[in-house]
């Protein structure tokens, strides 16, 4: 899984970071961004914006996706990943 390697390692990632850890983590249980939205409670524009624009404050919709379709717990304000 994509997301051991930042686990073992303990790594700690910038906020902007997460908007592709978000979209690699729904892609990696073959969830479309309408389902994940339907179980987040939001639209499937907003999932699309959490994934493709890192520049926007969506971090905790960012961090819901992750940890939706990942083990992945996060901590900030630097973001550990940790199982």
């Amino acid at each position: 899984m994509w997301l051991y390697p930042l686990v073992q390692q303990k790594k700690l990632v910038k906020e902007k970071e997460l908007a592709k850890l978000a979209k690699a983590a729904r892609k990696e249980v073959h969830l479309s961004k309408a389902e994940v939205a339907r179980q987040l409670n939001v639209t499937r524009g907003t999932i699309h914006q959490a994934e493709e624009y890192a520049d926007m404050s969506l971090t905790k919709l960012r961090i819901k996706i992750i940890e939706k379709c990942s083990p992945a717990k996060i901590s900030g304000p630097l973001y550990q990943i940790k199982r």
